[in-house]
């Protein structure tokens, strides 16, 4: 078997990145979905912002913890899914990064004849490298429906160009 080369070392190494990346952010859904919003906090660096248009601008961990424990305290585990997809990730420096992915969130408890849905979005998100975990520093939530409410910039320079 042929040895890897410097280069695909490099890929390698990206692609496990670019995939720890990935479960930290499948890990904020299950999260958010089982309502344990205090480990849901922790992988947000301490100085993160959270940017949710009609929920607002949040600064810093422990009022990202405060304003999540407000907003989901009535929802029970699963009340909603946090469905997120097509996470795509650019690595931007050693210990930087930034990931723009899919939101499909329908409630649980809707009947067979109502919309599930309680938003459609995009998620853009950057995230660091802190003790050797990534964590999520920025979360800007870009809402399609049921009310369009966009960042000014949206959709930005996302992906960069091949």
């Amino acid at each position: 078997m042929a040895q890897l080369t410097d280069q695909e070392l490099q890929k390698v190494r990206q692609m496990i990145e670019i995939d720890e990346i990935k479960r930290t952010k499948l890990l904020y859904s299950h999260l958010m979905d089982t309502v344990r919003i205090d480990d849901l906090a922790e992988i947000f660096t301490e100085d993160a912002v959270c940017e949710f248009g009609p929920y607002g601008t949040w600064e810093g961990r422990e009022t990202i913890r405060k304003n999540y424990h407000k907003v989901e305290k009535d929802v029970p585990p699963f009340g909603a899914m946090h469905g997120t997809c097509d996470h795509l990730v650019e690595l931007t420096g050693p210990d930087t990064a930034r990931g723009r992915s899919y939101l499909f969130e329908p409630a649980t408890s809707k009947s067979a004849d109502e919309s599930p849905f309680i938003y459609l979005g995009v998620y853009d998100e950057d995230y660091r490298k802190v003790d050797g975990k990534w964590l999520i520093a920025k979360c800007t939530l870009q809402f399609f429906w049921p009310e369009r409410q966009l960042t000014g910039d949206f959709p930005g320079d996302f992906p960069a160009p091949l």
